[in-house]
């Protein structure tokens, strides 16, 4: 039963992509089971262990929702939320799309620049604000990261910091170093460094920078963890973001 679903799942998904398809067919049930496995575990409320059933039956909700209604009802969101945020003094960091195109036919609706000024103009105000992810952004070409951190960089609340490579089929990309890939880390991280420097002059909320994800290093392949989120490796991000914003802090004083 539950390959005959991933089947089913696969061919809406892949569209019509055959070495996919090719591929799939040659599993045997043991790596199919291995493979529900992983995909499930990748997706939004993993962590409450439901089947691949159970996360059909969550996917068929949102059969007569498209990108508009899904914008409305988040523009209803924020207008009823913000408000109340700001009197609180909490300001609101929302996630891009990861990834940023359609997923399962899922509606997405915060992947570009353009996506994330809406969601500003939905509900101005301190409290509407971004979580600026490198990695998510910049699976798009069309986006243009250095560009988007300066200027967005006064509702930026939060950083996620990673760096992904584009492939040749452009449905495909995969994790890269920090400091590599198509993101312009030292570009980013400038443009974030200049907006923590006003903020600490003019008064201001403080902007982590989050080393976000990392690969598999040293002892870390000896320890279970969840993909990207190995010790060793998001430490070495760690060191070189770091290394990378103090030294355009000393090129900013």
């Amino acid at each position: 039963m539950q390959e005959h679903l991933l089947k089913r799942s696969c061919r809406i998904s892949i569209g019509g992509n055959q070495k996919a398809k090719a591929y799939f067919e040659q599993l045997t049930p043991a790596q199919t089971e291995t493979l529900v496995n992983t995909l499930i575990a990748g997706l939004p409320g993993a962590e409450e262990h439901y089947s691949l059933e159970d996360f059909r039956v969550l996917l068929r909700t949102y059969a007569d929702i498209d990108e508009a209604r899904l914008r409305e009802h988040l523009g209803y969101f924020l207008r009823a939320l913000i408000p109340v945020a700001e009197e609180a003094g909490v300001r609101m960091a929302i996630h891009p799309d990861d990834p940023p195109r359609s997923l399962l036919g899922l509606p997405r609706i915060l992947s570009t620049a353009e996506d994330a000024q809406w969601l500003l103009d939905a509900a101005p105000s301190p409290a509407n604000g971004l979580t600026f992810c490198t990695g998510s952004y910049g699976v798009r070409e069309d986006n243009d990261l250095v560009a988007m951190a300066k200027h967005f960089a006064p509702f930026i609340y939060f950083t996620h910091l990673r760096s992904t490579s584009r492939e040749a089929d452009p449905r495909s990309f995969h994790e890269a170093h920090h400091l590599d890939g198509d993101v312009d880390m030292v570009g980013v991280i400038a443009a974030l460094v200049a907006e923590e420097c006003r903020r600490e002059r003019e008064g201001g909320p403080r902007l982590p920078l989050r080393p976000d994800h990392g690969h598999q290093l040293l002892d870390d392949q000896h320890h279970e963890s969840n993909p990207s989120y190995s010790l060793i490796g998001r430490l070495k991000g760690l060191a070189e973001i770091r290394g990378v914003e103090l030294a355009v802090r000393q090129q900013l004083d």
